[in-house]
This record gives structure tokens, C-alpha cells and sequence, in this order.
């Protein structure tokens, strides 16, 4: 088409064209596959092979893309060309967002023509756009397993049942609201996931998926479930937590191979006796034994309120006018009450590292919790929703304040804040109330005082310090306006110490500002205590400035000589008509205000050192952490038994929110794909009261075969933060200014192990395997090369549900970070070393494929042992074992 030859010429002016598809063929086309969404221009390879090897593309089987990829559109017409297609993967989830979330795909629906691939059995479009089912899927003769999870379905269409071999089907996270009565003709469906829709009921002809084994319908709206799914024999887990279930039938418990019936977080107040006492019912969640709420209800029965307990994996649930308790496995706690949502309302969370992009903070402020976004955004309740935040407990900040600061999509305000303790931790969590959801974070700031200001006048106390107060004169201001205070003290220690002059002696540091533009109509009257030391018997007046400073600390005046300044034992008192910093010094130095800024600018930075440790079993992992000073010695004491490494570096000073980069160095590398990898180093945000710490595999491109690796980690600024004055970041421009440590790392010599001497295929050799038994068949060392090439990028997935630690998996990334191959082959064949002994381990290998949503290759896997189990036969007929065999059944049956 003329569309297709338009991006074919597209990729020619970038080096890419159809003359190179040979070139490409040779690295994406691999006997019948063809997995493509591990490339960003996956869509665009495809057309280049199907112009320039269409005779090879038409034959091929298996076929991956990426519905992120912006020319999938174009791509989609020629899939009906490929008669011989079993499994179609369509998915999206392959680009991410600003947050780090997955970005659904662009397809919303397939060409009618993809309804004649009388062959395929395996149909992917999981996180995409899809709002209606595509009338074509239901035209598949052959389908077997169809995923559409975390689109945008409503409903499913009336004769859905017609895929009538059908044995795999996910809608999760869709919002369906009702199933087809079509759905009981599926007769040999086996695995049902509805979960997290907003089915509300559901038909009785669910009761005829007599061979469904898992069916999940957790997450969804219903208050009741039908008595037939008792007829469900073949049922092994049922899942329907998180709904709102008021009643269960009894005939559940009875069903003969149940191994989970997950009834958690609804609004179950009895259960039947059979259903209570079965050991395989979870029941936590309900408010059993509780009497119904009264209609006029309210927080003083919220202990009748139901109560929702969410799993770590979770990240929404339900809210009903009834109202509820939610507690997330982080420990923040919601308290919704009878009257909130007028509707049920399916609520999403999700906890965020905090950005300094996003999240800004004010001087002097720190912060003390990750950042919790709530959605629906801009929902506004009915009453007031209340939260309750954990937060790190700022044991060395003083005469501060905690508050839940949230953001209303233009700007940060904080919310009145009670601080509470856990009963049982006792552990500190910040309480707030809200009419509406969006992001929330804990910071501890500068006690702030407020009052409104009338044209009577008013007095403003300091909290912190009762002495510093601010007079508002009658007539002051025409209209009531809002004033803030604020208080810094500073110890004559610190002054010291930062001076260097033991002469120098400075009070509070007061900060005022107001919400309005217009300076006050009369003088307003501040009182602020002399510096420590200094009293009216022995002050000397020509030592004594009082500095303004302006609201970012860059500039510090000397306005002694513009107001009129009045002296009491203990005081100082002058006039102001505008707000801004204020601060009393006491010093023989002449400039003043160069000095304020100096001592202003190390009050708000830390003292840190940077430790970087490697694990004592394993080297090759390591821990790099940048600790306030204070903290060093606890941090190192916790980690000492599993970690050892070089002593902490010098100490360093740095800013709230300030970026830092760790760099590996002298043949010592990490993988450059991490998403927290710019150009290199690993990127970190230094924020004084949270964990600072990455634990990383560490890799070298020099041979270890014959010796150790001795490099280093080296520590360098960032970005300068906006709010730095600009002496301290003009300090800190070029090169050697943004060093700020180093400390060595030392990977060991490596020992010979099985992968690591160069054979036939990409450097890596595998040793014999005979996975399985005989009678059931075995998978060789070929078998298991051959299934890797139908694995792409989900290599991840099926090593997890293999059983590899996650650990297992990054080190492999990062051991192969440059080819993909060889990740799959190294992950399958340190899963199969481990369990080569496992008489069940090819069971488990089809189980992990089908979780993993790879049922085209658990397919190949039967095919592959089905053909041992025939020659297994065949064997045994050669040597005459049947005939015996059959004989002794004979007479058996005789007798």
C-alpha cells in the first residue's frame, strides 16, 4: 500500500529500508517466530521483512508486537496474510509513563479479515484501549486462549460463548459490568480471571463451566454470587475478596476439589458453620459477628464499618456509601464514612519516590515520607475522607512541626495535621482530612503561627519562642488579611562553629510573610530577644545590626540605620511596613551581610558520608547509601554480619532534595538500561530522613578468569537544586567541584563454572540434560534450546514463576545486558541445573509458561514430551515389554 511504502521509504532515509531486510531477518526471523516488541521499530521491521521476505514472514507461527509502537496501525493489515499464525501477541505496557507506570497500547480494535486465521489458538491484546470486544475474535475456530486484561470493556458480547474451545480467558482490570448468559457455553474453559471490574451480579449459567479449575472475580462490585457455582466440581480456587458480599451459599465448602475459597475484605457479618470452619476459607476483612450499621450511622459506629486488608500486590478498592476502613500493606490507613461516595467508587493508590521536579520543598523543610497519589483525581466526597500517613520520625529536628502537604495539580498546601502513634508500634502517622483525591507527602517545617489581621489590629505570639511577637495597630489594613510567622533558632554554638569567631552572637531568625500584595497601611511593631549574652546593661549599640533578608536567603541588608530601633533588658524592638526575614546580629565585623549569608546557607545543609558495601556471599552485588553523619555508625552496625567493605567516605555537605550521581569506575560497569541511569551513573536524591540506598550487580568487561578486579565507586553533584543561593552553586560548577568521594570495590577472581567456556552458540556451552522421567518424557538440552527462541522479552516473567529469586534475574540482565539470547538461555538453564533432579520439574516448566501467559510455548512443550511418551512406547514395544504387559491385563480381567 502506499502507506506502507511511504514508512518503508521512512526507514531507507534513516539507513533502515528494505534493502536490509535480509540483515534483519537474519536477527528477528527464527524458524516460526517472530518477536518483535523488544524493539522500539518493531512495526516497521516487520513491514521491512514482509516487503523483502514475505514468502518466510507468511509461514511464521508465532508473531510479537508492541501495540505501543505508533505505526502499529499500518502493521494490523497485513496479519490476515499469515494463514499458519497460532499465537498473536498485540500487548502494550511497553513505554512507561512519568511515573514509572506502564502506558496502555493504541489498538482499539483488529481488522475483520484477522477473524479467518483459522489457526490461532493464542490471542494477547492485554494493555491496550480496547472498549468493545473485536467482532472477528469471536469468527476463531480454534482459539484456545484469548487475554484482553487492563483494557476499557464494558461488556462482553451476547455470543461470546461461541469460542467454544476456549480454556484461558483474562479481563482483568476492565470495567465490565455484566457477562453474557452465552458465557455457560464455554464447556471447556478451564482458568476465568474477571477480577477488579465492576461486575455487580452475575448469571446462573456461570454454574455450567463444569472443567473451569481457577476462577477470580476479586476486585468487583458483587453483593451476591449465584448458588449454582456449587455445581463447579472440577473448581480448585475461588477468589472473591475485595467485593461486597453480604451472603454466601453453603454449598461452597462442599465442592469436592477446593483448595481456596478467598472470601477477605467484604461485607460478610455470618457465614454459614461449613463455611467458617473450612480449612481452606480466608475470612479476614469481614466485620463477622458485628450488628448491621443504623441508617443514621455515623463516625461515632464507624467500628461496625467494614474493614479492608489489601495485599502487597493489590492497588484499588471499592467504596460504597456504607462506607469503610481500608489499611494498605505500607500501613496508611483510610477512614471513609457512611455517606462519602454516594456510589460505588473503585478507588487507586499507588506510593511514588519523590521527585524533586514535582515535589518542592520550601527552606528548612524535610522530608519524611514517600509521595501517596489517590485517584480518582478531583472526586469530590460528601464528607470529609480521613488518612492517616506513616512518616520517619524526625528524632533530631526540634521545635518543628508535621504536616501532610498535597498537591492540587497547580501547587503544594498543607493540610491541617494531628499527629498520632500506632497502638501497637507505636510508630508516628500523620492524620489529615480531605474532600478530594490527589498526591500527599509528610514534611516536618518550621513551626508556623497564623492569625487573620482586622483593622482593629491583632498580636501574633511566636509558639516556638513566647519573647518574639508582632504588633497589629488599629487602622494597620482596610481589609482582614492572613499573616504567617515563623522562627529558625539558632544556637550560639552553631554560629561558632560556622564563624569560626567566638565574638559573633545572632538571635532567632524570624520570617513573616502575608497573602496580600499591599504593604500595611501603619508601621507594625515586631519584637525579636537580644543574641544570647547580650542584655540592655552591657549592650553596645554600635555592634548591634538588625538584618532583612528577602524571602529565598540570597540578600542580606543592613537596615539598622532605616528603622527606629528601641532596647528593653531582653529586647530589641523596631517598624516595619512590609514582611520578610529579620534576623538581630551582635558582631564586631563590619560586613555583616555576607556573613548572615554564609551561616543562613549551612543552616539548611547536612552533614553526610557515602558507604559503599559489597554482600559477603556474593560480591558482585552492591549496597551504595549516603547516611546523615549521626546515623553512620547504627547503619553500618545493622548491615556488618552480611556486608563488608571499605570505611565510610570523608563527610560531605549537601541540600534537602539535592541530586547525586555514583559512577562505577576502573573496569567496573552496571547495567546502562536501569531507569535510574543517566549517561552512565546511577542518579540518587539525597533527602535527609529517608533510606538513600541502592543495591545494584556490579559487572566487568575484564577477564576475572585470571584475576580480581580492583575499581572503584566514585560520588558527584547533580543538578544544582533551584533553591540553592547562587554563591553555593556557583561553587560548585566544573569538573572537579562535582567530585565528591570515592571509595574502592574489589571483584574477586572467577572461579570456572559451567556457561563460561566459548562453544558452539553465542560463548555459552550447556552441559547434558534429561529433564522429566521416562514414562512421562524427558527435554533435553536441544528441547530447551529450542523453547528459548520462542521466549522474548518476558524471559523475566518465566523466571520468576520459575522459582529464580529476583535478585537471580537482575544478575543475569545484567551479566548479558547486551543480549537478549543469552539472558534466556542463562535463565533457563540455571533454572534447569537446580531442578535437574525434580521428577515434576517439566510440570512446573508448563505451569510457569501459563502463568507467565505463554500458553503457545507450554503447547510446544506437551507436543515435545507427548513425542517421548510415543517413543518411550514404542521402545518398550520393540523389546516385547507390551505384549507381556498386556497378557498379564488378559488374565487378569479374566480371573
Amino acid at each position: 500500500t502506499q502507506k506502507m511504502a511511504e514508512l518503508l521509504g521512512l526507514g531507507d532515509e534513516c539507513g533502515e529500508g528494505a534493502s536490509r531486510a535480509p540483515v534483519l531477518a537474519g536477527s528477528c526471523l527464527a524458524d516460526n517466530r517472530l518477536n518483535l516488541d523488544v524493539y522500539p521499530d518493531g512495526c516497521l521491521r516487520f513491514l521491512q521483512l514482509f516487503e523483502g521476505r514475505r514468502g518466510e514472514v507468511v509461514q511464521v507461527e508465532f508473531l510479537r508486537l508492541s501495540s505501543n509502537d505508533r505505526i502499529l496501525g499500518t502493521t494490523l493489515g497485513i496479519l490476515p496474510h499469515l494463514k499458519h499464525l497460532k499465537s498473536l501477541v498485540l500487548k502494550g505496557g511497553h513505554a512507561r509513563d512519568e511515573f514509572g507506570s506502564c502506558q496502555r497500547g493504541s489498538l482499539t480494535s483488529l481488522p475483520p479479515e484477522v477473524g479467518n486465521l483459522r489457526c490461532l489458538t493464542h490471542l494477547d491484546l492485554s494493555f491496550n484501549s480496547l472498549s468493545t470486544l473485536p467482532s472477528c475474535i469471536l469468527h476463531l475456530p480454534s482459539l484456545r486462549v484469548l487475554l484482553v486484561s487492563h483494557n476499557s470493556l464494558v461488556a462482553l458480547p451476547e455470543d461470546f460463548g461461541s469460542l467454544s474451545k476456549l480454556t484461558f480467558f483474562s479481563a482483568m482490570k476492565n470495567q465490565l459490568k455484566g457477562l453474557p448468559q452465552s458465557i455457560g457455553e464455554l464447556a471447556v474453559l478451564q482458568d476465568l480471571d474477571l477480577s477488579e471490574n465492576a461486575l455487580e451480579c452475575l448469571p446462573e449459567e456461570v454454574g455450567n463451566l463444569h472443567n473451569c479449575a481457577e476462577l477470580d472475580l476479586s476486585g468487583n462490585r458483587l453483593s451476591s454470587i449465584p448458588d449454582s457455582l456449587a455445581n463447579l466440581k472440577s473448581l480448585r480456587r475461588l477468589h472473591l475478596h475485595s467485593n461486597l458480599l453480604v451472603t454466601v451459599p453453603a454449598s461452597l465448602a462442599s465442592l469436592p476439589n477446593l483448595s481456596r475459597l478467598d472470601l477477605q475484605n467484604n461485607c460478610l457479618r455470618a457465614v454459614p458453620l461449613e463455611i467458617q470452619t473450612s480449612p481452606v476459607v480466608r475470612l479476614r476483612g469481614n466485620p463477622l459477628g458485628e450488628a448491621e450499621p443504623s441508617p443514621q450511622a455515623d463516625e461515632s459506629s464507624a467500628g461496625g464499618l467494614r474493614r479492608l486488608f489489601l495485599a502487597s500486590g493489590e492497588d484499588s478498592f471499592t467504596v460504597t456509601s456504607e462506607g469503610c476502613k481500608v489499611v494498605l500493606a505500607c500501613g496508611i490507613h483510610f477512614y471513609f464514612p457512611p455517606g462519602a461516595a454516594s456510589d460505588p467508587l473503585q478507588i487507586y493508590f499507588r506510593t511514588l519516590a519523590p521527585d524533586p521536579q514535582c515535589v518542592k520543598l520550601r527552606h528548612h523543610d524535610v522530608l519524611l515520607s514517600r509521595v501517596l497519589e489517590l485517584q480518582p483525581h478531583g472526586v469530590k466526597f460528601q464528607q470529609e475522607v480521613q488518612i492517616w500517613m506513616p512518616y520517619a520520625s524526625p528524632q533530631t529536628l526540634h521545635q518543628r512541626e508535621v504536616v501532610v502537604r498535597t498537591f492540587s495539580g497547580q501547587s503544594w498546601s498543607d493540610l491541617r495535621t494531628r499527629v498520632e502513634q500506632k497502638r501497637k508500634s507505636k510508630k508516628p502517622v500523620a492524620h489529615c482530612s480531605v474532600l478530594h483525591f490527589s498526591w500527599f507527602l509528610v514534611v516536618s517545617r518550621l513551626v508556623q503561627n497564623e492569625c487573620k489581621v482586622p483593622t482593629e489590629g491583632t498580636l501574633l505570639f511566636s509558639s516556638v519562642d513566647p519573647n518574639i511577637k508582632v504588633t497589629f495597630p488599629p487602622g494597620v489594613t482596610e481589609e482582614t488579611r492572613s499573616v504567617k510567622l515563623q522562627v529558625l533558632p539558632v544556637s550560639a554554638e552553631e554560629i561558632e562553629e560556622i564563624t569560626a569567631n567566638a565574638g559573633c552572637r545572632a538571635s532567632p531568625l524570624l520570617c513573616l510573610s502575608q497573602d496580600s500584595l499591599v504593604d500595611f497601611l501603619r508601621p507594625v511593631r515586631i519584637q525579636l530577644p537580644l543574641p544570647p549574652g547580650v542584655t540592655g546593661l552591657n549592650l553596645d549599640q554600635s555592634r548591634l545590626h538588625l538584618l532583612r533578608g528577602d524571602l529565598e536567603g540570597e540578600t542580606w541588608d543592613d537596615i539598622t540605620d532605616q528603622v527606629v530601633l528601641e532596647f528593653t533588658h531582653l529586647y530589641a524592638v523596631f517598624e516595619v511596613t512590609h514582611f520578610s526575614w529579620y534576623w538581630l546580629w551582635y558582631t564586631t565585623k563590619t560586613y555583616i551581610g555576607g556573613i548572615a549569608k554564609k551561616v543562613y546557607e549551612r543552616l539548611r545543609m547536612y552533614q553526610v558520608n557515602f558507604i559503599a558495601l559489597q554482600r559477603k556471599k556474593d560480591p558482585e552485588q552492591v549496597l551504595l547509601q549516603c547516611v546523615p553523619k549521626h546515623k553512620v555508625d547504627p547503619v553500618l552496625k545493622k548491615l556488618q554480619d552480611r556486608y563488608r567493605g571499605p570505611e565510610p567516605s570523608d563527610m560531605v555537605e549537601m541540600f534537602e532534595g539535592e541530586q547525586f550521581f555514583a559512577a562505577f569506575e576502573r573496569g567496573i560497569s552496571i547495567d546502562m538500561d536501569r531507569p535510574d541511569c543517566v549517561d552512565g551513573r546511577l542518579s540518587f536524591i539525597f533527602y535527609s530522613h529517608l533510606k538513600n540506598m541502592k543495591e545494584i550487580y556490579v559487572t566487568s568487561p575484564v577477564d576475572r578468569k585470571g584475576q580480581a578486579v580492583k575499581g572503584q565507586v566514585s560520588f558527584y553533584r547533580g543538578a544544582v537544586p533551584e533553591s540553592i543561593p547562587e554563591d553555593a552553586s556557583r561553587r560548585r560548577k566544573g569538573a572537579d567541584s562535582l567530585w565528591l568521594a570515592t571509595l574502592p570495590i574489589k571483584l574477586p577472581r572467577l572461579k570456572p563454572r559451567w556457561g563460561e567456556n566459548p562453544g558452539p552458540l553465542n560463548g555459552f556451552s550447556f552441559p547434558p540434560l534429561n529433564l522429566g522421567n521416562a514414562e512421562t518424557g524427558y527435554l533435553t538440552q536441544a528441547n530447551l534450546l529450542s523453547i528459548s527462541r520462542r521466549v522474548g522479552a518476558d524471559w523475566q516473567t518465566i523466571g520468576l514463576n520459575l522459582g529464580l529469586t529476583y535478585q537471580q534475574i537482575e544478575r543475569i540482565g545484567y551479566n548479558n545486558r547486551e543480549d537478549l539470547h543469552k539472558q534466556i538461555l542463562d535463565m533457563l538453564f540455571s533454572w534447569a541445573q537446580q531442578n535437574s533432579e525434580d521428577p515434576d520439574c517439566v510440570r512446573k516448566l508448563i505451569t510457569a509458561m501459563k502463568e507467565s501467559g505463554r500458553q503457545d510455548i507450554a503447547d510446544e512443550i506437551d507436543t515435545i514430551i507427548e513425542l517421548g511418551r510415543q517413543k518411550y512406547r514404542e521402545s518398550i514395544r520393540r523389546v516385547g515389554l507390551e505384549q507381556e504387559s498386556s497378557a498379564e491385563d488378559s488374565a487378569i480381567a479374566m480371573m
